[in-house]
């Protein structure tokens, strides 16, 4: 990973910890996102001491806030002219609906419209540095709901897996409609889940529900190196390097839920993702780059 760039959202707990280590040992220059100034300094200062890395750096920013985003884009696009490799790890689940600054379902606005967002404005680098890999962390939970694009901020239905899972969901459909539109591009787009994992995630609210996930992890959980072994595979590894629009699972590909391999209603999510973040253009199949 010597002279490659790496971008890691979520990366001060976690598996998106796990992966900024893993990267910087194998000499990447790696970038620790999250939304805490302290814990992202914390994050640097142990994978520098840890790895002898000095090639690892920082930005802050709330990707619940789009504003955020695209200041977050603009910051790394400042810093460095190349991105090799970009792993959409953030990720939030609620029991409760709650909404963006913008008015979004918030689950689907941090785990889904934000990382759209994001790998959308930062294509033109990531296709200039080709051969270049993103990589989009999503869940099992993805098939055991249902789309409904008539209603993706789930103002009539929510239920805190479904909302999870809806975002997760779009992730795949995401990664999917993505490597369509850049194929031959030299730039590889897959999703992977990581299995139950013990992480933060689904203790932002605290009381029972917290408590529930803190006692799965432990009974169940895979540690943090485990969830993020398939993410680091699919960084790193020249077995896939030319593999693109798959689903990952213990480092194999394997099927997603039906409607992810649905064109039209991947094109379809594709579209309106792209209006509720107020992206005018956006890359078309073989064309590279966004805006």
């Amino acid at each position: 990973m010597k002279d490659k760039v790496c971008l890691i959202t979520g990366a001060t707990s976690g598996i998106g910890r796990a992966t900024a280590f893993a990267l910087a040992r194998l000499g990447g220059t790696v970038v620790v996102h999250g939304r805490n100034p302290e814990k992202c300094e914390t994050t640097v200062n142990a994978i520098r001491q840890e790895t002898g890395n000095p090639h690892v750096e920082t930005l802050v920013a709330d990707l619940a806030s789009l504003k955020d985003t695209r200041r977050l884009a603009q910051e790394f696009m400042a810093r460095h002219p190349q991105l090799h490799v970009l792993v959409n790890n953030a990720g939030l689940s609620l029991r409760h609906r709650k909404e963006s600054a913008e008015g979004y379902e918030l689950m689907f606005a941090v785990n889904h419209l934000a990382h759209f967002l994001l790998t959308n404005l930062l294509l033109d680098t990531i296709v200039a540095s080709a051969p270049a890999r993103i990589i989009n962390v999503s869940s099992g939970l993805h098939k055991y709901v249902k789309l409904d694009l008539a209603d993706l901020q789930m103002t009539r239905k929510f239920s805190a897996m479904r909302g999870y899972g809806v975002s997760k969901l779009a992730n795949v459909m995401f990664t999917n409609e993505l490597a369509r539109r850049l194929a031959g591009l030299g730039v590889t787009v897959n999703a992977m889940n990581p299995g139950m994992t013990a992480t933060n995630i689904g203790m932002e609210e605290g009381g029972i529900f917290s408590a529930s996930k803190k006692l799965m992890d432990r009974i169940m959980g895979r540690s943090a190196e485990q969830g993020a072994d398939t993410v680091i595979l699919l960084a790193t590894s020249p077995e896939v390097a030319g593999v693109s629009g798959k689903y990952f699972e213990n480092r194999k590909a394997i099927a997603s839920s039906a409607i992810t391999y649905d064109a039209d209603a991947c094109r379809r999510l594709w579209e309106i993702s792209a209006e509720l973040v107020g992206l005018k253009q956006t890359v078309s199949a073989g064309s590279g780059g966004g805006r």
